[in-house]
């Protein structure tokens, strides 16, 4: 157990990456007073504008501060406590003109950007960290590879006085966990679209072969409660998501029916009753604050 105030620190590639994965577990962490904190590490410069809406030039001119400020009402929304930007560029694609340039997160030195999570992990003390699993087959984004680059070892060395002692008082958090969409949750809200009579934007994953990696979750958050955040902040990123679109066909109580959970993968802990066998977790600081609890079944 610790006597520091209850902290969950996500750690996202792009502005918007924070209202498509997690963000219903955000909202409802912040609804019981825990301090939430979100590191973004780039600026998103290279995000294609989706909605035609937002299709002008005085965005396009200056997409930058345009995706800062949806940013920051993302946050607003889904409650958190705390912003911290990374400092970095965005990184594109491979092989793009912005994936050369050297003040890219890509290119960064990996122990600089290292030190300057493990700054702000040790400022912060969660207990609990949110990153990404590595995913060079499906969406091999440079800025997402770099992520799970450095989360792994900032969780180290955050709590290690002999890494970077001038980064502050050393803190270790105790779980690591990565967000990602199960293929359970892809195959209920294709399902879903399909048994509503709408075409599903989930076929192309069909076809692209989604890995079914499912064995590998741990965790299952239910967010049934803040479904409306979650649209709310998706919406907030309006040059990134239109109201029409992908992440806005399916009513949220029909989301909320056939698949009310955010998944997880716990990749670190030093907890020592955290989660094994068939159970899913149904809280990120099981073991810390309360009994793992059984979500009712085996995992799907």
């Amino acid at each position: 157990m610790t006597d520091a105030p209850w902290c969950i620190l996500q750690v996202h590639a792009h502005p918007d990456d924070e209202a498509s994965k997690g963000a219903g577990t955000t909202a409802k962490y912040a609804a019981e007073g825990v301090r939430s904190v979100l590191v973004c590490c780039t600026g998103g410069e290279e995000g294609d504008i989706l909605n035609e809406v937002m299709d002008r030039p005085e965005v396009r001119d200056n997409l930058h501060a345009v995706r800062m400020a949806e940013l920051e009402e993302s946050c607003r929304i889904l409650g958190y406590d705390a912003l911290h930007l990374l400092g970095y560029r965005d990184s594109g694609m491979p092989e793009s003109e912005a994936n050369a340039r050297p003040d890219n997160f890509w290119n960064a030195p990996l122990e600089e950007a290292v030190e300057r999570l493990v700054r702000i992990i040790r400022a912060e003390r969660p207990q609990v960290i949110i990153s990404y699993h590595e995913d060079r087959e499906w969406y091999p984004h440079p800025d997402h590879i770099r992520v799970f680059e450095i989360t792994e070892p900032a969780f180290a060395m955050a709590g290690d006085p002999d890494a970077f002692p001038d980064a502050g008082e050393p803190w270790q958090p105790s779980k690591l966990y990565y967000v990602a969409w199960s293929f359970a949750r892809v195959r209920a809200l294709h399902q879903a679209h399909l048994d509503a009579g709408m075409e599903s934007p989930f076929e192309r994953w069909f076809e692209g072969k989604f890995p079914d990696h499912d064995e590998r979750f741990t965790t299952r958050i239910d967010v049934g409660a803040f479904m409306a955040q979650r649209r709310a902040s998706l919406l907030a990123h309006a040059t990134q998501v239109a109201p029409d679109g992908f992440w806005m066909k399916l009513p949220d109580e029909l989301v909320r029916d056939v698949y009310p959970w955010e998944d997880y993968i716990l990749a670190r802990s030093l907890v020592d009753d955290a989660a094994e066998g068939r159970e899913y977790e149904t809280d990120l600081f099981a073991g810390l604050r309360s009994p793992i609890a059984d979500l009712g079944g085996a995992r799907a």
